[in-house]
């Protein structure tokens, strides 16, 4: 098939790009920037922003499916920039699916979309989407997988994919900010409660989207579902971190500050950053206070059922492939 891969040169885009060209599939990827593994592995590259309607479907034609994977992540930045690349690009995509008679598209979600800011324990996927949000990121992704699914029909069939923290040899986010965090002496645990959290090493995330992908069809159980992606193996989030972090090489973080201190701290910094139009990330939100002192860990029995997804990579195997691309 020839796909469409948006935010190809991206930590999971590049990973599906990778696992499509190995099994023989067509290539090309839509960015806003130039990334050389893209040529290397044989894909086409054309660049251009999401919110250029004009741009999307010319990328999008000829092509059978989209893996619509880009998008404006993190938690900070303006409302209009989040709404811009998550709301307006995901809508794009979609109509551009429907000019150039694309027949299925794949979208990268988060399970952020149904967090409201406590535990998650064994969530399922009749979770509802949260009722408001603490950051820009996750409101505009549940106003953008909506909509992908509510385009679900006989021409176009949807299904959206929710991923959890996301981590393997690469990550530019994750596993650097660590571990710069931890050499800094920056790096705090919050709370004293042992929160299990759910993760996914980047290939099992990616194996994901192509068993997606392959059972994708109007009539078939998938269309306009979503589902929860992770390894399987919730870990309390102090182990989690400190696995990362004695794969660089470093020491185990043991200081603590109080969840609620971290929270206060995080509406704090928020406001004063934004008056202030401050552009770089606070050392602390409120968002990133909830997510690293609760609980989120997810059933998948539904993905493992809907699209035969099993992680082929164990969090064991995949700590030992990180650690050796970090040596």
């Amino acid at each position: 098939m020839r796909a469409l891969v948006t935010g190809g040169g991206g930590f999971l885009g590049l990973a599906i790009v990778k696992k499509l060209r190995a099994r023989g599939d067509e290539v090309r990827s839509f960015s806003r920037g130039a990334h050389p593994a893209l040529g290397e592995l044989g894909a086409e590259s054309v660049r251009g922003d999401l919110a250029d309607a004009a741009a999307v479907l010319e990328a999008a034609r000829a092509c059978d499916i989209v893996f619509h994977v880009a998008a404006k992540a993190g938690v900070w930045g303006s409302a209009d920039s989040y709404h811009r690349a998550n709301v307006v690009g995901t809508s794009n995509v979609l109509d551009a699916c429907k000019e150039a008679g694309i027949s299925r598209l794949v979208f990268t979600s988060t399970p952020s979309v149904t967090f409201a800011g406590r535990d998650q324990i064994a969530v399922d996927e009749s979770a509802p989407y949260a009722r408001s949000y603490l950051s820009d990121y996750p409101r505009t992704k549940s106003i953008a997988e909506r909509h992908v699914l509510a385009s679900n029909g006989p021409e176009l069939a949807t299904v959206a994919l929710r991923p959890h923290l996301i981590w393997g040899p690469g990550d530019p986010h994750l596993v650097p900010r660590l571990l710069d965090r931890a050499r800094s002496g920056r790096l705090r645990l919050l709370g004293d409660r042992p929160n299990e959290v759910d993760s996914v090493y980047v290939d099992n995330a990616a194996d994901a989207h192509l068993l997606a992908a392959d059972r994708l069809t109007p009539d078939s159980a998938i269309a306009g579902k979503a589902y929860f992606i992770s390894q399987g193996e919730p870990l309390p989030l102090a182990d989690l971190i400190n696995r990362i972090l004695a794969a660089g090489g470093l020491p185990p973080v043991q200081r603590r500050i109080p969840s609620g201190a971290a929270y206060a701290l995080g509406a704090i910094l928020e406001a004063v950053y934004g008056l202030l139009g401050i552009e770089n990330e606070p050392p602390m939100t409120r968002f990133v206070a909830r997510q690293l002192s609760t609980a989120h860990w997810f059933d998948i029995s539904a993905a493992r059922r809907d699209l035969g997804y099993s992680p082929a990579i164990s969090l064991d195997e995949g700590m030992e492939r990180l650690a050796k691309s970090l040596r």
